[in-house]
């Protein structure tokens, strides 16, 4: 998975692959089946996932500047790190469902692409 739009070369990026929608997305360390944290390097990163067997996944990605290990926000609860999930499904007024960013995945190589928002 490929990350655009990384606005800066500070901090890492952390995917994380969800197989249910328990969690999504904003509890990855208990709930995400897999968590991959990459330092961002030139603005960019990219979170190659392995031995993933086939079915229904969703991807959020937060840009983690300060490595304080989540998504940092203002006193309103506005995120003031990146973030981006897959299907390009939109945060508005709350993180989006599973539903809206669950991919179908048959178990071969798939390339996907998460633009982040800040």
């Amino acid at each position: 998975m490929k990350i655009l739009d990384i606005r800066n070369s500070a901090g890492a990026v952390a995917c994380a692959l969800f197989e249910s929608p328990e969690g999504f997305p904003t509890e990855f360390l208990r709930s995400a089946s897999n968590i991959m944290i990459i330092k961002v390097r030139d603005t960019q990163a990219r979170c190659d996932f392995e031995d993933i067997p086939p079915g229904t996944y969703a991807l959020a990605v937060i840009h983690d500047e300060d490595l304080d290990g989540k998504l940092g926000t203002n006193w309103l609860g506005i995120p003031t790190e990146g973030y981006g999930f897959s299907n390009d499904a939109k945060a508005f007024m709350g993180a989006p469902s599973f539903d809206a960013a669950s991919f179908p995945y048959d178990g071969r190589n798939l390339d996907l692409t998460i633009s982040l928002n800040y």
